[in-house]
């Protein structure tokens, strides 16, 4: 009983953490953002405790679970954001999702246990995830640029605007985690030459080839702003695209495998 009661805490207080964030975009008076992200704080520790108990305190990359533990990471850096750049609106979008996956991992999808790995493996993964959850939040991060931006144009200066920073403090952000997530995407695709045995064996080409067309993505994205100045729409429809490759790289196949065909991959 002790896993779905630290899951419900969790999920209470993530949804409790984005409700509070939340205020500003209804034109309700805002509170600090220390107390939600303190809430927030605390339901990340819950949701750590969820996935070391559930899991045997190991890295369990079936599917449900690898989201479960995708979300933590998430939710965890977009924290650690906040700390130099305050952008709390983030946790409107990613604190729920963060509760459902932990709500579906715990209380709807199958038990599973984690499978043995190397210290290699394990370092493969976990800059692999580190990778995916900066580059979410990059993601999350160019929706609301892009809602920003909308309302610039239209000249709908309501609440949104007025809970996020400048736009152009926004964009900047963003090129830092597109950036950051770059150089750790890099080191997952190093990692996983020099680390996984038979990297196109079955299960491992479409992911690496995918991985690699994400990378390409984010690179040339890079290289636009660097070289010509890229932003705006142009900035978040590639940004989008990366991600989303990146997504079906990392959970494509698992979805196929483990949900569609009842297989392990």
């Amino acid at each position: 009983m002790l896993i779905p009661t630290l899951a419900l805490l969790a999920i209470t207080l993530y949804l409790a953490a984005a409700a509070l964030l939340a205020r500003p975009l209804f034109g309700r008076e805002a509170t600090t953002t220390t107390l939600p992200l303190a809430i927030a704080g605390a339901a990340v520790l819950a949701h750590a405790g969820v996935l070391l108990g559930a899991h045997r305190g190991a890295l369990d990359l079936h599917f449900f679970a690898a989201l479960s533990l995708v979300a933590s990471v998430v939710s965890a850096l977009t924290l650690i954001v906040n700390l130099s750049r305050p952008v709390a609106t983030l946790g409107v979008i990613v604190f729920p999702l963060s509760a459902l996956l932990l709500g579906v991992d715990v209380f709807a999808a199958p038990a599973t246990a984690p499978q043995p790995m190397d210290w290699q493996i394990k370092l493969h993964v976990s800059i692999a995830l580190l990778a995916f959850g900066v580059l979410s939040i990059a993601a999350a991060l160019a929706i609301l640029l892009a809602l920003q931006e909308r309302a610039l144009r239209h000249r709908q200066f309501g609440a949104l605007l007025h809970a996020l920073p400048p736009l152009t403090l926004t964009e900047a952000l963003l090129f830092r985690l597109i950036a950051a997530g770059f150089v750790l995407l890099s080191l997952t695709l190093l990692s996983g030459i020099l680390f996984v045995d038979n990297l196109f064996a079955q299960h491992l080409a479409h992911k690496t080839l995918l991985s690699i067309a994400a990378w390409l993505v984010f690179g040339v994205l890079l290289w636009g702003r660097w070289r010509h100045g890229w932003r705006g729409r142009r900035a978040v429809n590639l940004t989008l695209a990366g991600m989303a490759i990146l997504l079906l790289a990392f959970f494509g196949s698992k979805f196929v495998l483990e949900v569609v065909l009842h297989r392990t991959a």
